[in-house]
């Protein structure tokens, strides 16, 4: 558990940077790091992304197919394999962070990467369950450059679609013992896994959903729901290729604190694109968190400031008038706010906290040094990116 934290003015954790300033890496492509540093992707993180793609999309796929039409179509829709008139697609799937992560952390305690796809089938349906669902309840209308699930097919089938999703990730799992991908024991630790993580990510999603009738959130409130809904299934696919492949309770518990803290971290970062990434980038509306009033990390770190700024935040948002038709301007206002009371330089020091901690309970764990190394990457990456 995140340890309680008073006022974001004053208790940031002391520590280096994890980014040197100016550091650059061969890909090509300059980006702006959210926790303040310029850096250019690795090809080392790209790769682990196209590994986790390519293991998982095929099993993935076959998984998805298993579900009876019109379902089978919404899925394949969502996950950008056909467009809406049910023609092949090459779209956006996502960035496959959990899928990479739970290949790794089989090869983690020594096992090949391929015992741990099973894990990274599993983990990337249940977060596109919780996509779904996410982008109905938040009424978003695009995701990943293209309009969402529900407002194609209607909210029903996204509802249903998601689902079943996440009852697909348990059957991936199971069917790992039948196949000889994992012993029955095995395969029964690593359900528990992730059933356990989807409990408390449909917690930390309704703890959300709750905050929205809220005028006020407090920080410690705000880290727990990202706890509960970032937090749990990342925490799940630092580990579950680990357990798969056997690996005892104590590995599995530091692997899970690695991925808990990485996604405490990843949803800082997505908190600060919800009201300042570029809509071209991150393919979601601008200022899409502000204009349903998400009490995000820096909305509620602004909120607990307590000066001049915080004041007119919380007046801006306990007045109800125009709620969700505010103007460019007013959203632009509001967002300015919010960093004139720090709310957005606090959710970047936030970020590489718990980058900091992410890597200090990884440093339990004995692997290759390779393997660390990857791992390490990996999280560099969910803290510098644009979307």
């Amino acid at each position: 558990m995140t340890e309680t934290r008073q006022a974001p003015t004053t208790d940031i954790a002391p520590g280096r940077p994890p980014f040197a300033a100016g550091q650059t890496y061969r890909e090509g492509t300059h980006v702006e790091a959210r926790t303040g540093s310029t850096v250019r992707d690795t090809p080392t993180v790209l790769d682990l992304l196209a590994r986790g793609r390519t293991l998982c999309t095929p099993p993935m796929r076959e998984a998805v197919a298993r579900l009876a039409a019109p379902m089978d179509t919404v899925a394949a829709y969502h996950f950008g394999w056909i467009d809406r008139d049910g023609r092949p697609a090459a779209g956006d799937g996502g960035k496959a962070v959990r899928p990479a992560l739970a290949l790794l952390s089989a090869e983690a305690v020594g096992a090949d990467a391929q015992v741990g796809v099973p894990g990274g089938v599993s983990v990337e349906l249940v977060h596109n369950f919780s996509l779904l669902h996410d982008d109905l309840m938040d009424g978003d209308e695009t995701r990943r450059h293209r309009a969402t699930a529900w407002t194609v097919f209607g909210p029903a089938q996204a509802v249903l679609v998601g689902d079943a999703l996440a009852t697909l990730g348990t059957e991936v799992l199971l069917d790992a013992a039948v196949t000889g991908g994992a012993t029955p024991t095995d395969a029964a630790r690593a359900v528990r896994l992730i059933t356990t993580a989807t409990r408390r990510l449909i917690d930390g999603q309704a703890l959300d959903v709750s905050f929205e009738q809220r005028d006020v959130v407090t920080v410690e409130e705000c880290l727990t729901m990202e706890g509960g809904k970032t937090g749990a299934l990342l925490a799940a696919s630092a580990a579950i290729g680990a357990v798969l492949a056997g690996a005892d309770d104590r590995i599995s518990d530091a692997l899970q604190r690695y991925g808990h803290h990485l996604g405490l971290a990843f949803q800082a970062v997505d908190d600060l694109l919800g009201i300042w990434g570029a809509t071209e980038v991150t393919g979601k509306p601008h200022w899409s968190d502000l204009q349903s009033r998400k009490k995000s990390l820096p909305v509620c770190a602004a909120l607990a400031e307590g000066g001049a700024a915080s004041r007119e935040l919380a007046a801006q948002l306990a007045d109800p008038t125009g709620r969700g038709e505010e103007s460019e301007q007013q959203l632009a206002a509001r967002a300015a706010l919010i960093e004139q009371a720090g709310g957005r330089a606090w959710t970047q020091e936030e970020a590489r906290r718990q980058y900091e901690t992410a890597l200090a309970a990884l440093g339990e764990v004995p692997m290759a040094d390779e393997v660390r190394e990857h791992f390490v990457a990996l999280a560099e990456f969910v803290v510098v990116r644009e979307r």
